[in-house]
């Protein structure tokens, strides 16, 4: 009897989470030192919310559960030569709160018919010259611009940009670093971009430099998100972070290059997004504030949390979250598929937790 991802159900869900990962770590047991590695993982994160829309005539306030990003996974590396290693990442998302095998976010165009099963999905090589990947992966403009500012453990989490966090079907590489500096590229056809969050039928490219400095670190990046009918479509954008002992600063900026200039427009011409986040870590205990205005997305953000660490494997979190336009903001148990921009924002308080095995 065959059977699809899309159509496990509640128990099935959690016996294949639990299967993952009991004979994975069998498996990573069996492997042969210096030879083949395999890293078994998975991830349980799911949060209870009280959502409050702006506007309650597009959509209600409601009290529920929603998944964190929940997933399972498995990594492999295979030494080639004690120069080149061949090395591949499978990942699927768990969406618990809908007990269904999906991203909770990208749940796919038209509620449950379409949604992503899949969070990574690459395979490549790494050796002194750096390394190439293809597949589905995270991609160079969020590592080097979003990644810095998106601290946050609920649901809510990264949101406060413009950029897609995974494409299909892309070929990326990253270069060494070289005193600090290192460069990363990628392009994505049509078939990916279009499977993407953006939805945009046609080919992706991004380029992104880093700089390392100790406790500081600089980056810029470019994001050619493909035509969408605009002409040009790109995506501009800078970051810093710095460390300072139990303290974290990180800024973000972005601005919109497009032929686009329709008023009101996520893409609109000119269109920008600053982030300003703040850590600070006490004992098991880490509290995170991040300020943001991104304009056609959220407008005016506030985002408060506090990470609890219990211990390794487990993290508690609470945390607020409010914006003044819709961004994030879904109907219950939706996604981008509920994405209502008469909702007008709003705001959320949250408690949760992580679960790694």
């Amino acid at each position: 009897m065959s059977m699809s991802i899309g159509s496990l159900h509640t128990c099935q869900v959690i016996a294949l989470a639990t299967s993952v990962m009991w004979t994975g770590a069998a498996h990573a047991l069996d492997a042969r030192p210096n030879t083949t590695q395999v890293d078994w993982y998975a991830s349980l994160r799911l949060q209870a919310e009280s959502v409050h829309p702006d506007e309650r005539s597009a959509a209600s306030r409601y009290t529920g559960l929603r998944d964190a990003y929940s997933r399972v996974g498995v990594s492999v590396q295979h030494a080639l030569s004690p120069a080149l290693t061949l090395n591949g990442q499978l990942e699927l998302p768990l969406d618990m709160a809908n007990l269904s095998v999906q991203d909770p976010y990208d749940q796919g165009d038209n509620g449950r018919d379409n949604p992503e099963r899949l969070r990574i999905a690459r395979i490549g090589l790494q050796g002194g010259w750096g390394a190439i990947h293809w597949g589905r992966q995270w991609m160079p403009y969020y590592n080097a611009v979003s990644a810095p500012v998106d601290a946050f453990s609920s649901y809510y989490s990264g949101f406060a940009t413009y950029t897609v966090f995974r494409v299909r079907h892309t070929v990326a590489y990253t270069s060494p670093s070289f005193r600090g500096l290192s460069a990363s590229a990628a392009y994505a056809p049509a078939k990916g971009n279009r499977r993407s969050t953006s939805r945009i039928d046609d080919e992706r490219v991004q380029v992104a430099l880093s700089y390392d400095l100790g406790a500081t670190r600089l980056a810029a990046a470019l994001d050619d998100r493909g035509d969408a009918g605009y002409g040009r479509n790109r995506l501009y954008g800078l970051s810093t972070t710095h460390r300072a002992g139990a303290w974290q600063m990180a800024a973000k900026y972005e601005r919109f290059d497009t032929g686009n200039h329709n008023p009101g427009s996520f893409s609109r011409d000119g269109n920008e997004a600053v982030n300003l986040l703040v850590t600070h870590q006490r004992g098991d205990n880490t509290i995170k504030v991040m300020l943001a205005r991104v304009e056609g997305y959220g407008e005016n953000i506030v985002h408060l949390g506090i990470d609890h660490q219990y211990n390794p494997q487990l993290k508690f979190f609470a945390e607020f979250y409010s914006e003044a336009e819709t961004a994030a903001i879904t109907t219950r148990g939706d996604g981008l598929s509920g994405f209502r921009a008469a909702t007008s924002g709003g705001h959320a308080w949250v408690l949760g937790l992580r679960r790694d095995f």
